[in-house]
């Protein structure tokens, strides 16, 4: 008897444990970086910046979530373009930095960025280096174009884990280098 007993304590502690296990999933800076990289390739886009056609290709994202204790992601963003102007082509790079307040979109399991700011902007084009404050504007419209129909990260519902948390309400929360969804109330 003490045996079955014993036997149903273990039982009981271990269905805990992975009920705890079970009652969040964490998002970290690293998974968000890795799903940014694999879009990288896709990210080539014609668009006009001041007047002036560019084609732009994002060469790499760096991605900080909830920096300095807030409830953002942060994106750093360097970026190759080629400006054509007066039939010449001229090679450019680009430094973007973007934050955003991440949003939990349920019916889709996936996370976007809205209100979206551009905080800061850099180009080094033929001799040429300074800042990209004259066309803020349009990059941000660009930016903001993207990630609105683009989530930064889609939940695997395939996983167990994450199939059995969002098959209920669920609350998100950005944390230092995370975004922990929890099981929400009604």
């Amino acid at each position: 008897m003490k045996k079955v007993l014993v036997m149903l304590g273990f039982m009981l502690l271990s269905a805990c444990s992975q009920l705890q296990q079970m009652s969040s999933y964490n998002v970290t800076e690293a998974d968000l970086e890795q799903l940014l990289q694999q879009k990288v390739p896709e990210l080539t886009r014609q668009a006009t910046v001041a007047g002036i056609p560019l084609k732009l290709n994002v060469d790499s994202m760096k991605v900080q979530i909830g920096p300095d204790n807030s409830d953002v992601v942060r994106v750093n963003t360097a970026a190759s373009a080629a400006l054509s102007l007066f039939g010449l082509s001229y090679p450019a790079t680009m430094q973007l930095q973007v934050e955003g307040v991440p949003y939990y979109d349920g019916t889709e399991k996936a996370i976007y960025l809205r209100s979206v700011k551009l905080l800061d902007s850099s180009i080094e084009a033929s001799g040429y280096r300074g800042s990209l404050k004259p066309v803020t504007n349009e990059l941000l419209q660009l930016v903001n174009g993207y990630l609105a129909n683009n989530p930064v990260y889609r939940l695997d519902t395939a996983n167990p884990t994450v199939k059995l948390l969002t098959s209920v309400p669920v609350n998100m929360a950005v944390q230092q280098g995370r975004i922990s969804f929890m099981p929400g109330k009604n």
